[in-house]
């Protein structure tokens, strides 16, 4: 019976704790973000090839 007890209060505490920092404050924000598209896709600025920028060094030299 203690230990049930001593069980419950345990359940109730980390309940209590988990309201209270936030856990519970958006439920559905997760679920319904990976169903949006993402329009403004990043896209990295073409690099030179190895020849270009083996051609740049020799021109330094």
């Amino acid at each position: 019976m203690i230990v049930s007890l001593g069980f419950v209060a345990l359940l109730a505490s980390v309940l209590f704790w988990a309201i209270r920092s936030g856990q519970f404050d958006d439920l559905e924000g997760h679920g319904h973000q990976i169903l949006m598209d993402e329009d403004d896709i990043k896209e990295e600025p073409d690099k030179p090839s190895a020849k270009e920028q083996n051609k740049k060094t020799n021109l330094l030299r």
